[in-house]
């Protein structure tokens, strides 16, 4: 394994092969050849509430993340607690410390991460027959792909998919089920 390290003999930051694992790893300079010894350097965790929100229930999970990384609203992550269900989620609001929420922060900043499941939702569908609206809620995986023009079925009903429209307000031809607000469809 090839890591960029400190080496005192050249005095700069070169490539180094590890010569023998333990609690302090040998290393060898691959432009002068010394082998010296190298400290890892030990990463904090911080335990981190995560209100992980589903279609019908939310739950209260607490994860261990790194202190020093960076989250975001959007991004997605993994909740595997040990004792639940592991869920991806993606970030919707970072509360911090006296209530105060952040688009980013660190994790060692953060007091609870609010979230939404994204490995299974359920896309909301409104079909047309006739002047009449008929409402359906679709169970899906978060990456199944919906598109403008193909033809579904919810509950033994056919419809072909006229409009979709996501969470930021955009009617895109084609998005994923977890990207979803409503999909509109007229009856076959």
């Amino acid at each position: 394994m090839q890591e960029e390290i400190f080496c005192p003999e050249c005095g700069e930051v070169t490539e180094h092969g590890t010569v023998k694992l333990g609690r302090e790893h040998l290393v060898r300079c691959e432009a002068c050849g010394t082998v010296h010894p190298h400290q890892l350097e030990r990463t904090r965790l911080t335990g981190l509430r995560v209100i992980v929100s589903a279609t019908e229930s939310s739950s209260r999970r607490t994860i261990e993340l790194p202190e020093e990384e960076l989250l975001a609203v959007g991004d997605e992550i993994l909740v595997d607690d040990g004792i639940g269900d592991v869920v991806m989620v993606e970030v919707t609001s970072l509360e911090l410390a006296e209530g105060r929420r952040a688009e980013r922060a660190k994790a060692g900043e953060v007091m609870t991460l609010w979230t939404r499941a994204v490995d299974e939702v359920v896309v909301k569908v409104s079909v047309q027959r006739r002047g009449r609206t008929t409402s359906f809620d679709v169970p899906a995986r978060g990456d199944e792909p919906f598109a403008v023009g193909e033809v579904r079925t919810a509950d033994g009903r056919r419809y072909r998919v006229e409009k979709i429209r996501v969470r930021d307000g955009r009617s895109p031809e084609r998005a994923l089920a977890k990207e979803i607000v409503r999909v509109w469809g007229a009856a076959l």
